[in-house]
């Protein structure tokens, strides 16, 4: 199963690679296996996505910019409003990346 490393620059995803780069520094972890930990972050991140949220979020703002390149889209938003069931969430400025999830599978 091939997977994109987009998670990697989630908050989670920062933290544990800011801990792997940490472990291989000090000598506690080889570089190969903070790879494969990356790896399998990654295809850990895909498939709970996938499988385990079940939710749908509408989201409106101002479209800033907006760019598609080699099959990803990112979309910059101004004043953007989450809206989740009864919840909703506004905020200054977000950065949307999205890929084609039939990419995954060839």
């Amino acid at each position: 199963m091939a997977t994109f490393e987009l998670y990697r620059r989630s908050t989670i995803g920062m933290c544990l690679t800011e801990t792997l780069d940490e472990m291989v520094s000090n000598g506690t972890l080889s570089p190969e296996l903070a790879i494969q930990v990356l790896v399998q972050f990654d295809k850990s991140m895909t498939e709970a996505l996938e499988s385990q949220v079940k939710s749908k979020v509408t989201i409106k703002g101002h479209l800033h910019t907006y760019r598609f390149c080699d099959n990803v889209w990112t979309f910059i938003l101004q004043d953007a409003t989450f809206k989740i069931e009864d919840a909703s969430e506004t905020v200054g400025r977000v950065k949307i990346v999205a890929c084609d999830s039939k990419l995954l599978s060839q």
